[in-house]
Parts: C-alpha cells; structure tokens; sequence
C-alpha cells in the first residue's frame, strides 16, 4: 500500500480508484462499463439529502488545566468551562467539543500510528484569555502563548520589559473578545509601525479602524431611467439676478 500525508490524500486516492474500475470493469448484466450504466441512471437517483453527520460521542469533565486528553494526546478548551461537563464528539478528521448546545471549539485529530512517539498538546491561545486577566503574569511562561500571531509577540516583547507590561499586554489581547481578531491585529501592526506600543494608542487606533469601516458608504449606481438628459452646470450669475430682484430682498 502507498504511504499518504493524510486523510484527504488518502480519498483523493481512493476516488481516483473506484473511477477506474468504473471504466475497466462490465456490469454483470449489460454490455457495457458500470461508469456508462451509472451515467443512463443518474438522472433517474434522487436528490441527496444533508451529509450525515458521522462521530462518536463522549462525555468528558475538563480538568483545570483546560486540556482534554484523547488517543494520548490533549488538546486545549476555553477556561470558563474548567470543572464543567462537555460532549466531545469525534470524527475521522476532527473533534468537536460541544457545551450547552453551543459548539465550544473544534480541532485537527491528530492520528498517530507508532506508539513509541510522544503525545502532543494542541493549544488555541484564544481559549486561555480569561486567564490571564486575573493572572497576566501567565503571558510571560505560559505555553498557550507560544503561538501568539506575529504582531502579537512583537507587541509583548516590548511590553513585558516595562512594569505592569503585562497586565497592559493582556488588556490588549483581551479586546479580541469583543472585537474582529483581524481588526486588533492590524490595530498593533499600525502602533508598531508608528513606534507608539502601549494600550492606549492600540485601543485608538482600533476605534479609528472600526469607526472608518462603519462609516464607507456604499457606491449606488442610479437606474438608467433617472439619469438626467441635462446635466446641470455651476453658474453663479444666478445669484446677481436674485440681488437685483428686489422681491428677493428682504
């Protein structure tokens, strides 16, 4: 058998499969190919319906640490659901963690085929937010932070040198709660370029970004009907004629 990268390569190769077959092989009745046969009752099938929605479910308690362990490896959960119950529900692909009917969060299924290799831990730095609001000293050591996006960690190595650096660092990741993750991090890209890295002029320049989106008004293109056949001109004689018309005045 050929070795694949994943599971994806690994459909791809078996659709590429069954079509040949479908070429090579004769139906067992007809004269002619299973693809030819399957091509005259195509239009005669019915309409398929939804995909169906294949996993296994489990019930697991998330542990303090906010990591979930499945097949030896762990993978991170949002911290305001530390100590809770959750619904782990896996697929060939994925795991989708759900919670009071809300999907929490959702991960790449590592699958691993030697048991001599070492468990992996998958964090989502997102997930650890609440945290370091009451503990912004996690930001300095904390593994989740690791794979902050590239602005971000540019941002922190400045500010971790200042005191209350920290605290200041994770106000500004916490704006991600409320506001587009994009748009907080173009906000510290421009406060970077500007060499102005503090919270202030972070949280500025985000309202400056936000109030420019809400403001854009849309192009409207009018309908041929209401063009005018006239298009009218600047003529500021028109207000002489009205100063000498002494009806105009008073």
């Amino acid at each position: 058998m050929p070795a694949f990268a994943d599971l994806e390569a690994l459909n791809a190769w078996l659709e590429a499969r069954c079509l040949d077959c479908q070429e090579r092989l004769q139906h067992i009745e007809l004269a002619r190919s299973i693809a030819e046969v399957h091509a005259s009752e195509r239009p005669h099938l019915m309409v398929a319906g939804r995909p169906f929605d294949g996993f296994v479910e489990q019930t697991r308690r998330v542990p303090p640490a906010c990591l979930i362990q499945f097949e030896g490896n762990r993978y991170s959960v949002p911290a305001s659901f530390a100590n809770r119950p959750v619904s782990l529900r896996v697929y060939p692909d994925r795991l989708r963690i759900i919670a009071e009917g809300q999907v929490l969060c959702v991960h790449d299924r590592i699958i691993t085929r030697s048991h001599g290799v070492p468990g992996r831990t998958v964090y989502d730095w997102r997930h650890y937010l609440a945290v370091i609001q009451r503990k912004p000293g996690a930001l300095r050591n904390g593994a989740p932070f690791t794979e902050l996006p590239a602005a971000f960690r540019t941002l922190q190595d400045q500010l971790l040198r200042r005191p209350g650096g920290d605290r200041e660092m994770a106000e500004i990741l916490a704006l991600v709660l409320q506001h587009d993750e994009q748009a907080v991090l173009c906000a510290v890209e421009l406060a970077l370029e500007d060499g102005v890295a503090t919270r202030t002029h972070v949280l500025n320049t985000l309202h400056r970004l936000i109030d420019a989106t809400r403001t854009v008004v849309p192009r409207l293109d009018a309908p041929q009907a209401l063009v005018p056949e006239h298009e009218p001109c600047a003529d500021t004689g028109r207000y002489d004629i009205l100063r000498r018309d002494s009806r105009h005045a008073s």
